[in-house]
């Protein structure tokens, strides 16, 4: 079986073709195009997760991942589909994600991994565990703060209290699952009383080590749509899978002719990866006549710009997300997205949203090098930038001086 990287390629692909592959793969060819609940579900069945990050400077990541594919998106829908209809699931994917909830049984190694890791006698989160689990069958869903294990232990990222490891271990190995979150804090409540119980008890799909490394090898391609074989962020949550693992899955997902090997013009010394599967969105961007260029902001952490390398070699944008930069080391700003026009990344931008006025401002705007704004392009900026503003309920959409004076005639704004 041949390495990925010494593999002759079985597709070459102009940029254009990547680009624009990538964009529909990611159902952003063109921008909100899908509709409601169902897009929703249709678009996380297809790349299997989206990134979770708390942060709300003008929403959540996730919910700027909807906003720019789903007509007419407002926050509240995926609360509801989350913690009541409870047909979509936080969870652990690549880092925390949004999942179905159907995809529970397919996770049962990471959470069986963490069962293994954590508990033990020696851990005080698992020690105080059996008390946790008992205060929540006799009060209900709980948080950190409805329980008094003052205690400080050591954590992943700093010491925590005793009552948030706790919580956060038996949510790991799938005693427990979020009830529903105020503002960033997570409510707790047993796992039984949240899913089915034909779901939870549902046998794992692979059977084997090796099934479940080419299911989710597969599935973080499809996250994706063009990937490329190393060890780094987008590829994170796969058990047992580094650089020189992730090329023999890749190489077997081929001969199983699941996966294709692609070179893109201009990069003929790297090799990327597509599934079959994704074929016919591949061949309906060839063959297709493209559509009317729109425009949409881009969450930081979504997944078109999961592999920053990759962006920057099909698109030219090199975009790094600066919200734990120091400020003086800030090329841009806290909280910036990319600004994305037809199949190119034409600008960033940093809007913030006054929660006590409703007035979403654009404080900062930058185009990149070579655009020239034409009055079609600025036309599309001005509907992306009131949808953008309709699905935060603002009031009023505002620019600030520094982005004001980027524009020779500013576009009509709501």
């Amino acid at each position: 079986m041949a390495p990925t990287a010494d593999r002759s390629p079985d597709l070459k692909l102009s940029r254009t073709e990547a680009r624009r592959f990538m964009l529909a793969h990611q159902r952003l060819w063109p921008p909100r195009q899908l509709q409601g609940q169902e897009g929703v579900l249709s678009l996380i069945g297809h790349l299997g997760c989206i990134q979770y990050d708390p942060i709300n400077v003008v929403g959540r990541n996730p919910d700027l991942v909807l906003q720019s594919r789903v007509a007419d998106y407002r926050p509240p829908l995926l609360d509801e589909m989350r913690y009541q209809e409870r047909i979509l699931l936080d969870g652990w994917d690549k880092m925390a994600s949004i999942h179905l909830a159907t995809d529970w049984p397919y996770f049962a190694r990471q959470r069986a991994r963490m069962i293994e890791q954590h508990g033990r006698e020696d851990n005080p989160a698992w020690e105080v565990a059996p008390r946790v689990l008992q205060a929540m069958h006799e009060r209900g869903p709980l948080s950190s703060i409805d329980l008094k294990y003052e205690q400080k232990v050591d954590w992943f990222w700093a010491p925590t209290r005793l009552a948030r490891a706790a919580l956060e271990t038996l949510y790991a190995m799938g005693h427990l699952g979020i009830h529903h979150r105020i503002g960033t804090r997570r409510v707790f409540d047993l796992i039984e009383r949240l899913l089915p119980a034909e779901l939870l008890q549902a046998p794992d799909p692979n059977e084997t080590l090796e099934d479940y490394q080419r299911w989710h090898v597969l599935r973080r391609l499809g996250s994706l749509g063009l990937a490329y074989p190393r060890r780094d962020a987008h590829w994170y949550g796969i058990i047992g899978v580094k650089t020189r693992e992730l090329e023999v899955v890749l190489a077997q997902l081929i001969e199983r002719e699941q996966v294709l090997a692609v070179e893109v013009e201009g990069l003929s010394d790297r090799t990327l990866f597509i599934r079959q599967t994704d074929l016919p969105t591949l061949e309906a961007v060839r063959g297709g006549t493209p559509p009317r260029r729109q425009a949409a902001l881009i969450a930081p952490l979504d997944n078109l710009i999961w592999d920053r390398q990759l962006a920057e070699w099909i698109f030219e944008f090199n975009y790094r997300w600066e919200v734990y930069t120091p400020v003086a080391k800030r090329q841009y700003g806290y909280y910036v997205l990319p600004v994305l026009y037809g199949d190119h990344f034409v600008a960033r931008c940093e809007p913030v949203l006054d929660k006590k006025s409703r007035h979403l401002i654009l404080q900062s705007w930058w185009w990149e090098d070579g655009v020239r704004p034409d009055g079609e392009m600025l036309e599309a900026l001005g509907g992306c930038l009131c949808s953008f503003g309709r699905y935060l309920a603002a009031e009023q959409v505002q620019f600030g001086p520094q982005a004001t004076a980027q524009f020779d005639d500013l576009p009509h704004v709501c």
